[in-house]
Protein backbone atom coordinates (compact mmCIF):
# COMPACT_ATOMS: atom_id res chain seq x y z
CA UNK A 1 0.00 0.00 0.00
CA UNK A 2 1.42 3.37 -1.05
CA UNK A 3 1.60 5.88 1.80
CA UNK A 4 0.50 9.47 1.13
CA UNK A 5 3.71 10.69 2.76
CA UNK A 6 5.62 9.24 -0.20
CA UNK A 7 4.14 11.81 -2.55
CA UNK A 8 5.78 15.18 -3.01
CA UNK A 9 3.11 17.87 -3.37
CA UNK A 10 5.63 20.66 -3.83
CA UNK A 11 5.14 22.62 -7.05
CA UNK A 12 7.97 22.23 -9.54
CA UNK A 13 8.61 24.85 -12.18
CA UNK A 14 8.50 22.28 -14.98
CA UNK A 15 4.99 21.17 -13.92
CA UNK A 16 3.56 24.15 -15.79
CA UNK A 17 4.37 22.44 -19.11
CA UNK A 18 1.88 19.66 -18.41
CA UNK A 19 -0.56 21.19 -15.93
CA UNK A 20 -1.31 24.32 -17.96
CA UNK A 21 -2.08 22.63 -21.32
CA UNK A 22 -4.35 20.09 -19.63
CA UNK A 23 -6.12 22.72 -17.53
CA UNK A 24 -6.55 25.12 -20.43
CA UNK A 25 -7.90 22.38 -22.70
CA UNK A 26 -10.47 21.32 -20.12
CA UNK A 27 -11.60 24.85 -19.26
CA UNK A 28 -11.84 26.16 -22.83
CA UNK A 29 -13.69 23.07 -24.04
CA UNK A 30 -16.16 23.39 -21.15
CA UNK A 31 -16.75 27.05 -22.03
CA UNK A 32 -17.32 26.15 -25.67
CA UNK A 33 -19.55 23.17 -24.85
CA UNK A 34 -21.90 25.05 -22.55
CA UNK A 35 -22.04 27.92 -25.03
CA UNK A 36 -23.38 25.44 -27.60
CA UNK A 37 -26.03 24.37 -25.10
CA UNK A 38 -27.17 27.88 -24.26
CA UNK A 39 -30.85 28.31 -25.02
CA UNK A 40 -30.58 32.08 -24.62
CA UNK A 41 -27.93 32.36 -27.32
CA UNK A 42 -29.90 30.14 -29.68
CA UNK A 43 -33.16 32.01 -29.10
CA UNK A 44 -31.40 35.32 -29.80
CA UNK A 45 -30.60 34.24 -33.36
CA UNK A 46 -34.01 32.71 -34.00
CA UNK A 47 -35.78 35.86 -32.77
CA UNK A 48 -33.62 38.16 -34.86
CA UNK A 49 -33.40 36.28 -38.17
CA UNK A 50 -35.49 34.07 -40.42
CA UNK A 51 -35.32 30.34 -39.63
CA UNK A 52 -32.69 29.39 -42.24
CA UNK A 53 -30.49 32.41 -41.58
CA UNK A 54 -30.80 31.88 -37.83
CA UNK A 55 -29.74 28.24 -38.19
CA UNK A 56 -26.66 29.26 -40.19
CA UNK A 57 -25.70 32.26 -38.05
CA UNK A 58 -26.13 30.37 -34.78
CA UNK A 59 -23.88 27.44 -35.77
CA UNK A 60 -21.34 29.77 -37.36
CA UNK A 61 -21.25 31.82 -34.16
CA UNK A 62 -20.66 28.68 -32.09
CA UNK A 63 -17.84 27.59 -34.39
CA UNK A 64 -16.17 30.97 -34.08
CA UNK A 65 -16.52 30.71 -30.30
CA UNK A 66 -14.85 27.30 -30.51
CA UNK A 67 -11.95 28.76 -32.46
CA UNK A 68 -11.55 31.66 -30.04
CA UNK A 69 -11.71 29.57 -26.86
CA UNK A 70 -9.89 26.38 -27.85
CA UNK A 71 -7.55 27.90 -30.39
CA UNK A 72 -6.83 31.57 -29.81
CA UNK A 73 -7.21 31.87 -26.03
CA UNK A 74 -5.47 28.56 -25.37
CA UNK A 75 -2.59 29.53 -27.63
CA UNK A 76 -2.13 32.98 -26.11
CA UNK A 77 -2.14 31.64 -22.54
CA UNK A 78 0.37 28.93 -23.38
CA UNK A 79 2.69 31.38 -25.14
CA UNK A 80 2.55 33.70 -22.11
CA UNK A 81 2.98 31.16 -19.33
CA UNK A 82 5.23 28.65 -21.14
CA UNK A 83 7.67 31.03 -22.87
CA UNK A 84 10.04 28.21 -23.81
CA UNK A 85 7.46 26.94 -26.31
CA UNK A 86 6.72 28.76 -29.57
CA UNK A 87 3.90 28.19 -32.06
CA UNK A 88 6.28 25.93 -33.98
CA UNK A 89 6.67 23.78 -30.87
CA UNK A 90 2.90 23.32 -30.81
CA UNK A 91 2.87 22.06 -34.40
CA UNK A 92 1.98 25.30 -36.17
CA UNK A 93 4.75 25.17 -38.73
CA UNK A 94 5.60 24.02 -42.23
CA UNK A 95 8.35 21.46 -41.90
CA UNK A 96 10.07 20.99 -45.29
CA UNK A 97 11.50 17.65 -44.16
CA UNK A 98 8.06 16.18 -43.50
CA UNK A 99 6.05 18.12 -46.11
CA UNK A 100 5.79 15.22 -48.58
CA UNK A 101 4.85 12.56 -45.97
CA UNK A 102 2.34 15.03 -44.51
CA UNK A 103 0.69 15.50 -47.90
CA UNK A 104 0.66 11.78 -48.66
CA UNK A 105 -0.74 10.79 -45.26
CA UNK A 106 -3.39 13.51 -45.49
CA UNK A 107 -4.49 12.32 -48.92
CA UNK A 108 -4.39 8.68 -47.85
CA UNK A 109 -6.59 9.27 -44.82
CA UNK A 110 -8.98 11.37 -46.89
CA UNK A 111 -9.34 8.51 -49.38
CA UNK A 112 -10.37 6.24 -46.50
CA UNK A 113 -12.52 8.63 -44.48
CA UNK A 114 -14.52 10.41 -47.19
CA UNK A 115 -16.19 7.26 -48.64
CA UNK A 116 -16.90 5.94 -45.13
CA UNK A 117 -18.47 9.27 -44.16
CA UNK A 118 -20.66 9.36 -47.25
CA UNK A 119 -21.81 5.77 -46.69
CA UNK A 120 -22.88 6.65 -43.17
CA UNK A 121 -24.37 10.06 -43.98
CA UNK A 122 -27.94 8.78 -44.39
CA UNK A 123 -27.99 6.49 -41.36
CA UNK A 124 -30.50 7.56 -38.70
CA UNK A 125 -27.83 7.60 -35.98
CA UNK A 126 -25.78 10.06 -38.03
CA UNK A 127 -28.75 12.30 -38.80
CA UNK A 128 -29.23 12.95 -35.09
CA UNK A 129 -26.04 15.02 -35.05
CA UNK A 130 -25.61 16.12 -38.68
CA UNK A 131 -26.02 18.38 -40.44
CA UNK A 132 -25.40 20.85 -37.65
CA UNK A 133 -27.06 23.65 -39.61
CA UNK A 134 -30.71 22.63 -39.92
CA UNK A 135 -31.67 25.04 -42.68
CA UNK A 136 -34.68 24.09 -44.80
CA UNK A 137 -33.29 25.72 -47.93
CA UNK A 138 -29.55 25.62 -48.54
CA UNK A 139 -28.39 28.71 -50.45
CA UNK A 140 -24.86 29.40 -51.64
CA UNK A 141 -24.43 31.80 -48.72
CA UNK A 142 -25.31 29.12 -46.18
CA UNK A 143 -23.06 26.56 -47.86
CA UNK A 144 -20.12 28.98 -47.83
CA UNK A 145 -20.79 29.91 -44.19
CA UNK A 146 -21.01 26.23 -43.29
CA UNK A 147 -17.70 25.29 -44.89
CA UNK A 148 -15.84 28.41 -43.73
CA UNK A 149 -17.13 28.07 -40.18
CA UNK A 150 -16.19 24.39 -40.11
CA UNK A 151 -12.63 25.14 -41.24
CA UNK A 152 -12.19 27.98 -38.74
CA UNK A 153 -13.55 25.86 -35.90
CA UNK A 154 -11.37 22.88 -36.75
CA UNK A 155 -8.24 24.99 -36.87
CA UNK A 156 -8.77 25.97 -33.23
CA UNK A 157 -9.97 22.48 -32.30
CA UNK A 158 -6.99 20.66 -33.79
CA UNK A 159 -4.54 23.25 -32.49
CA UNK A 160 -5.78 22.48 -29.00
CA UNK A 161 -6.05 18.69 -29.26
CA UNK A 162 -3.10 17.89 -31.50
CA UNK A 163 -0.95 20.87 -30.56
CA UNK A 164 -1.38 22.21 -27.04
CA UNK A 165 -2.57 18.93 -25.54
CA UNK A 166 0.04 16.76 -27.24
CA UNK A 167 3.49 18.24 -27.89
CA UNK A 168 4.24 19.64 -24.40
CA UNK A 169 2.99 16.47 -22.71
CA UNK A 170 5.01 14.26 -25.04
CA UNK A 171 8.11 16.29 -24.23
CA UNK A 172 7.59 16.05 -20.46
CA UNK A 173 5.83 12.73 -19.91
CA UNK A 174 6.90 10.74 -22.95
CA UNK A 175 5.11 9.84 -26.17
CA UNK A 176 2.75 7.11 -24.99
CA UNK A 177 1.51 8.78 -21.78
CA UNK A 178 0.84 11.93 -23.83
CA UNK A 179 -1.04 9.94 -26.48
CA UNK A 180 -3.08 8.14 -23.81
CA UNK A 181 -4.11 11.43 -22.21
CA UNK A 182 -4.91 12.94 -25.59
CA UNK A 183 -7.07 10.01 -26.67
CA UNK A 184 -8.90 10.06 -23.33
CA UNK A 185 -9.86 13.72 -23.76
CA UNK A 186 -10.61 13.33 -27.47
CA UNK A 187 -12.86 10.30 -27.06
CA UNK A 188 -14.72 11.77 -24.06
CA UNK A 189 -15.48 14.90 -26.11
CA UNK A 190 -17.32 12.62 -28.58
CA UNK A 191 -19.43 10.77 -26.00
CA UNK A 192 -22.50 13.03 -26.54
CA UNK A 193 -22.45 12.02 -30.22
CA UNK A 194 -22.90 8.32 -29.50
CA UNK A 195 -20.97 5.08 -29.28
CA UNK A 196 -19.88 4.94 -32.93
CA UNK A 197 -18.22 8.35 -32.93
CA UNK A 198 -16.69 7.75 -29.51
CA UNK A 199 -15.08 4.46 -30.58
CA UNK A 200 -14.04 6.03 -33.88
CA UNK A 201 -12.40 8.88 -31.97
CA UNK A 202 -10.25 6.39 -30.06
CA UNK A 203 -8.95 4.79 -33.26
CA UNK A 204 -8.59 7.99 -35.25
CA UNK A 205 -7.16 9.78 -32.23
CA UNK A 206 -4.39 7.21 -31.93
CA UNK A 207 -3.52 7.45 -35.63
CA UNK A 208 -3.57 11.25 -35.68
CA UNK A 209 -1.46 11.58 -32.53
CA UNK A 210 1.22 9.29 -33.93
CA UNK A 211 1.27 11.06 -37.30
CA UNK A 212 1.23 14.50 -35.64
CA UNK A 213 4.26 13.72 -33.49
CA UNK A 214 6.05 12.04 -36.39
CA UNK A 215 5.50 15.01 -38.72
CA UNK A 216 6.00 17.67 -36.05
CA UNK A 217 2.89 19.55 -37.24
CA UNK A 218 -0.88 19.48 -36.78
CA UNK A 219 -1.62 19.60 -40.51
CA UNK A 220 -2.35 15.91 -41.11
CA UNK A 221 -4.94 15.96 -38.34
CA UNK A 222 -6.37 19.27 -39.54
CA UNK A 223 -6.76 18.34 -43.22
CA UNK A 224 -8.06 14.88 -42.37
CA UNK A 225 -10.70 16.30 -40.05
CA UNK A 226 -11.70 19.05 -42.48
CA UNK A 227 -12.31 16.42 -45.15
CA UNK A 228 -15.11 14.73 -43.19
CA UNK A 229 -18.05 15.54 -45.50
CA UNK A 230 -20.82 14.45 -43.12
CA UNK A 231 -19.76 17.27 -40.83
CA UNK A 232 -19.75 19.91 -43.56
CA UNK A 233 -22.40 18.99 -46.06
CA UNK A 234 -25.26 16.55 -46.05
CA UNK A 235 -26.06 14.73 -49.27
CA UNK A 236 -29.13 16.95 -49.68
CA UNK A 237 -27.07 20.10 -49.16
CA UNK A 238 -24.77 19.93 -52.17
CA UNK A 239 -26.97 21.86 -54.58
CA UNK A 240 -27.65 25.50 -53.71
CA UNK A 241 -31.35 26.08 -53.22
CA UNK A 242 -32.11 22.41 -52.64
CA UNK A 243 -34.77 22.01 -49.98
CA UNK A 244 -33.76 19.99 -46.94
Amino acid sequence: MTQSAAFDFAWQKENITTVLPVSISVITFIIYWFTTKSGKIKSFFYRKFSFDDAAAYHITFLRVVGFITMGFVSGILCLIFIPDYSLTDYGLSCNPETALPTALWSLGLMVIIIPLAFLGARKPANLVNYPQIRARLWTRKIIVMNIAGWIIYLFGYEFMFRGILLFPLAGELGVWPAIAINIAFYSISHVPKGMNETMGAIILGLVLCILTLASGTIWIAFFTHVSCPHQQLHSNEISPGHAF
